[in-house]
């Protein structure tokens, strides 16, 4: 009975990923430097709610969770938080209870993100309320999946997110990094190529829980193109999102892929990349972030 619940979950997570992801190639007048290439993978595309690497990170917590005949999981976020409201989606889809704890205060008016999530048939809790989810009856009986995903299941699931065939054309593999889940995922699917983190978090110091994950493979992080901190913006990174997008037609959000592509485009600008270099930037999707703006900021 659980092997079958596990192959009908794998099934379905794996129909979902196992389709081509388009590379799409930066035109030159984004950033106008000769013998740089620079792609992206539109792993946004993959689906419209699980978009970019958050099924990659939950996919081995979904089948541990499923072998381990749990029914209800719980996973924690913001209240914007992609993480949460893909987390809410896949297990309504594969029949899983979830479970959500939202940092702050509950809200008197839900981010979209939020409603989606409790459309999807998560129950939300806040941990204003100095909620515990370790020692809280509440919560027995649930499976934990960190938030972000963060964790030895959460990377093996990231790993996924290169094919092989792609880690090695180039040289330097580029993601933006929240929990540093994808980004440790990306140093072990291609340990032989320059893999750099642009952080979105202020004064985060993930590295030491990255290589307690991973090892001692190398990889850098990057902290210049924060914008303040976590979904913080300026009117430079929005001017830029919608230059690149007027250019590329490529949609980004401003909390994690546009400070991605700006710090690209201003390291390619200040020669940080030898000649020659050939960039692959992942497109993480996220876009729904940008439901909170104000209508008009982006064009697209």
């Amino acid at each position: 009975m659980v092997s079958n619940k596990c192959d009908i979950v794998k099934k379905w997570v794996d129909d979902r990923l196992n389709v081509t992801v388009p590379v799409q190639t930066v035109p030159y007048s984004v950033y106008e430097r000769a013998g740089i290439t620079w792609d992206i993978l539109r792993t946004d595309l993959i689906h419209p709610v699980c978009s970019g690497n958050k099924l990659f990170k939950l996919k081995y917590y979904l089948l541990d969770a499923t072998q381990k005949n749990y029914t209800k999981i719980q996973t924690e976020g913001g209240p914007w938080s992609n993480h949460i409201v893909a987390t809410a989606f896949a297990a309504k889809e594969i029949g899983l209870t979830a479970m959500g704890i939202i940092h702050g205060d509950e809200p008197t008016e839900k981010s979209r993100a939020l409603q989606d999530a409790e459309n999807y048939g998560m129950e939300l809790h806040y941990k204003g309320w100095g909620l515990s989810t370790t020692n809280s009856d509440h919560f027995a009986d649930t499976f934990q999946i960190p938030q972000g995903g963060f964790g030895h299941l959460g990377v093996k699931g990231a790993k996924e997110i290169i094919p092989q065939k792609l880690s090695k054309e180039y040289s330097h593999i580029i993601c933006a990094v929240g929990t540093g889940t994808m980004l440790a995922g990306m140093s072990m699917a291609a340990p032989n190529t320059n893999v750099i983190g642009i952080p979105v978090l202020k004064n985060t110091n993930i590295t030491l829980p990255i290589q307690q994950l991973i090892g001692t493979l190398p990889l850098r992080l990057i902290h210049d193109y924060h914008f303040g901190g976590y979904a913080k913006k300026t009117n430079e990174l929005l001017n830029f999102m919608n230059q690149f997008y007027s250019i590329s037609k490529i949609p980004l959000d401003f909390v994690y892929t546009g400070k991605l592509m700006f710090a690209i485009h201003d390291l390619i600008q200040n020669k940080y990349f030898p000649e020659g270099s050939k960039i692959l930037a992942i497109h993480s999707g996220g876009l729904q972030g940008n439901r909170s703006l104000t209508k008009g900021e982006l064009i697209f």
